[in-house]
């Protein structure tokens, strides 16, 4: 209809998971769970499932750079997500294009460093870690890294809410707003700590109980690609990650029990089936 408002674009450049529950497919459905229409740039090609990754073939870095200037230069996007990368070549390819585009501003680019698959299957070559800080945390307006992702990016331990602070400090010199996600920690209470020096408060922790639950499968990608929703949207970042860690916690708490390993989460659980 002419006078519906348009949805928010979202692009998303990450891997495909053949199970579907994480990477390019939690992104697309995380957008449409949010009303905004998703578009995606294919890095790698897995085969994996709940219990594990058990193959992984890499698009051609010319291949990620082809689709990202065929998306931009005809729909746009209102904010990128960037999930797995795979390579250094692919990392160098996606931040060669999208330096091209963001050269006079842009969406703002949520950046998931994916490293490892829930499973424990590599999903970044060690190479690419130094193109990923050099190259592409300049452009993020956000980098969300896990507790692990954060001690291999920076080299420093994690284990105490002053070390995460003084790790997510490191990041942030690069350029980025930091969220460090508290998942892979221990005890009751899972905290997550957003440091944001540009913001009204620029060192915020989120505290929730930590939920008992083995739809943990594709998390990490849901979380960011709920962050980058908002900030299409034009939501302070603060307010952004506040929201998309709720919405991640109902998609985890409605999941229905699929697979043997990490199952998915539930992204269209506040929507009514067809014909309800």
């Amino acid at each position: 209809m002419a006078d519906r408002p348009a949805p928010p674009r979202l692009l998303t450049i990450a891997g495909s998971d053949s199970g579907g529950g994480a990477g390019i497919q939690a992104d697309l459905k995380t957008f449409a769970a949010h009303g905004a229409y998703g578009m995606s740039v294919l890095t790698a090609v897995t085969a994996q499932n709940t219990r594990g990754v058990t193959a992984v073939h890499e698009v051609p870095p010319e291949m990620v750079e082809a689709q990202i200037d065929a998306v931009l230069e005809d729909l746009g996007a209102d904010a990128v997500k960037i999930g797995m990368l795979s390579s250094a070549p692919i990392v160098r390819a996606v931040a060669r294009s999208l330096a091209r585009w963001l050269r006079d501003g842009g969406p703002p680019v949520v950046l998931d460093p994916v490293m490892v698959a829930k499973s424990g299957a590599p999903l970044l070559a060690d190479d690419a870690i130094e193109a990923l800080l050099e190259d592409l945390l300049p452009l993020a307006a956000l980098v969300t890294p896990n507790l692990p992702e954060a001690t291999r990016l920076t080299g420093f331990p994690v284990d105490t809410e002053e070390e995460r602070e003084t790790a997510a400090r490191a990041l942030a010199a690069r350029g980025p707003a930091v969220l460090l996600k508290g998942g892979h920690g221990e005890g009751a209470e899972v905290v997550d700590l957003l440091l944001d020096p540009a913001g009204p408060e620029p060192l915020r922790r989120f505290r929730n109980p930590r939920l008992a639950t083995r739809a943990t499968h594709g998390t990490g990608c849901t979380l960011s690609s709920a962050i980058a929703v908002r900030l299409a949207r034009g939501e302070p970042l603060a307010a952004a990650v506040e929201g998309a860690i709720a919405y991640l916690r109902g998609a985890m708490a409605a999941a229905y029990p699929l697979g043997g390993g990490h199952g998915p989460v539930d992204h269209l659980y506040r929507l009514p089936p067809e014909g309800a």
